[in-house]
């Protein structure tokens, strides 16, 4: 049961984040997926998830494997710090951490994309994509909390 819900989290975040956009902007919603888990899970599993599904993103956007793979492994294992074990976890801190890991998410995939393949979009519109993903990810950050917090 408990991982049909987690497959079901999964699709439905892929589903979204291809159809839902702000501004023109999709939300990085594969990175909140591996955020929370990566803060409810620990640095190990958090990471393996996190890479699962950047596999599962690279395999689907039809683009080289690997750029998603390692952005969204990176949320899952960064994601652990943020649950208690270096910081007192507040949901502030779940705010500036799921901001900083989308944007850390987003600039890892557009550099991979940018040295291996042709440079996506110019760097200035990147960083604006990235700011406005990790804005609305954000939000999402207050809601999710670690385990070992009430």
């Amino acid at each position: 049961m408990k991982a049909a819900g987690l497959v079901f989290i999964v699709i439905a975040a892929f589903v979204l984040q291809m159809k839902v956009s702000l501004f023109g902007v999709a939300p990085a919603l594969t990175a909140v997926v591996a955020y929370s888990f990566g803060i409810k899970s620990g640095a190990t599993r958090g990471m393996f998830f996190g890479s699962l599904i950047g596999i599962v993103e690279d395999s689907i956007s039809g683009n080289m494997l690997g750029p998603n793979l390692l952005g969204k492994g990176m949320v899952g294992f960064f994601a652990s710090f943020s649950s208690g074990s270096v910081f007192r976890w507040t949901p502030l801190l779940g705010v500036i951490s799921l901001f900083i890991l989308t944007v850390l998410d987003g600039l890892v995939v557009f550099l991979a994309r940018t040295l291996f393949q042709t440079m996506p979009t110019s760097p200035s519109s990147a960083l604006l994509i990235l700011l406005l993903q990790g804005l609305l990810n954000a939000c999402v950050g207050f809601f999710i909390k670690p385990r070992n917090v009430e």
